[in-house]
């Protein structure tokens, strides 16, 4: 599908509205998932795109959301749609390539006017840069969006083909007829070459791109150089730190004066790697939202580790019950959990809805058969 162009575009009336781990580790010496670099089904199967069963309600004038979609497949993968008024900022898309069949009906239901203000792809891996490309039946999120601004990684490892795939395309949209600019998270923090680092989404409202320490030093873990970001609108904050590990995040608590968060997206799909107590307690965040397919085998068959992890719960319980998860295994497949989890910012507080349902994860089935939750987290 060819992208749709501006003039097009400007004849259409905005009615809708309103995030790898294939080859995502453990941790440093941690076991590997496995690649898909065809960006072929996942064993679980991909679903259709089922479109919106009704028209978005319109936001109120100064709403923020911040979606975080199921992915059309039993696999773990981020994407994360924030919008304000009439921008939009897509961080990640994942998981695997036919992932966009999915992910750019949804884009389109609130980015109606085909441009992507903003886009961040955290790190190199393919469960968080797939959708950008696409697949030979479906074409990527670069394919149907007009990109603005793009900011990913300083640095990476790897050397797969969706990578450099990713790269390709992400220049193409960077070439003098698509004319959007691209800067790495380093260039954003050093205020280089055009970079900034903070960007305003709409009248108080804005993101910082933070530092860490992997932006321009090695780490064995492609993890690591994960971009680290906090969306601010007045006293609400939004903290997404893509798949950073222990280490990283060590760097980002050091380097950086976290504020308490209204939201934290689950580092690294609620891995016992990932969203450590250095982090945590530092945030002390209200909700979390994870986007994984629970208890799926794709990379451990170790029931506690199968993500979101027992670990993770143990330490995230300690802050707060509000866990939300969008997909859960269903052992011959996938299902929802809460579904596609749309978090709404406004003068009225925030708020955590599911388009499957708004149930936190301590109560769920899936959680009673498989998780406990400690004495001393949160009731």
């Amino acid at each position: 599908m060819k992208k749709i162009t501006l003039a097009v575009l400007a004849g259409i009336s905005a009615i809708c509205l309103a995030c790898g781990i294939a080859a995502c580790s453990f941790g440093e010496s941690g076991p590997q998932g496995p690649q898909d670099e065809t960006g072929a089904q996942g064993s679980q199967g991909e679903k259709d795109p089922q479109g919106p069963q009704d028209e978005p309600a319109e936001e109120e004038s100064g709403e923020l959301t911040i979606r975080f979609p199921e992915l059309g497949n039993g696999n773990a993968g981020d994407c994360i749609l924030i919008k304000v008024g009439d921008t939009e900022m897509l961080i990640d898309a994942g998981s695997k390539r036919g992932s966009a069949k999915t992910l750019v009906p949804f884009i389109k239901q609130y980015c109606t006017d085909g441009i992507l203000e903003y886009v961040v792809a955290t790190h190199a891996h393919e469960d968080h840069i797939a959708a950008f490309v696409g697949s030979s039946g479906t074409d990527g999120i670069f394919a149907n969006f007009q990109c603005k601004t793009i900011i990913d990684y300083a640095m990476k490892n790897t050397t797969s083909q969706v990578s450099k795939d990713y790269e390709r395309l992400r220049d193409e949209e960077v070439s003098v007829t698509a004319g959007a600019v691209h800067y790495t998270a380093l260039q954003c923090w050093n205020n280089a070459d055009g970079a900034q680092r903070s960007y305003e989404l709409a009248e108080g409202v804005s993101f910082d791109i933070l530092y860490q320490k992997f932006y321009e030093n090695k780490s064995s873990d492609e993890n690591n150089y994960s971009v680290c970001l906090l969306l601010k609108q007045g006293e609400n904050n939004f903290l997404f730190t893509g798949d950073l590990e222990e280490a990283g995040e060590k760097s980002l608590v050091e380097k950086n004066d976290l504020p308490h968060v209204k939201l934290f997206k689950g580092g690294h799909h609620g891995s016992p790697t990932s969203s450590n107590e250095v982090l945590l307690s530092k945030i002390t965040p209200e909700n979390v939202c994870v986007c994984c397919c629970a208890g799926s085998t794709e990379y451990t068959t170790t029931k506690e580790n199968t993500f979101p992890s027992q670990a993770f719960i143990d330490r995230v319980a300690k802050y707060t019950k509000n866990i939300y998860v969008t997909t859960m295994s269903t052992g011959s497949g996938y299902a929802s959990m809460n579904g596609d989890i749309t978090v709404t910012s406004n003068a009225e507080g925030v708020t955590v809805a599911g388009s499957n349902n708004d149930t936190i994860l301590k109560e769920t089935d899936w959680f009673k058969s498989n998780r406990t939750w400690p004495s001393y987290g949160v009731v």
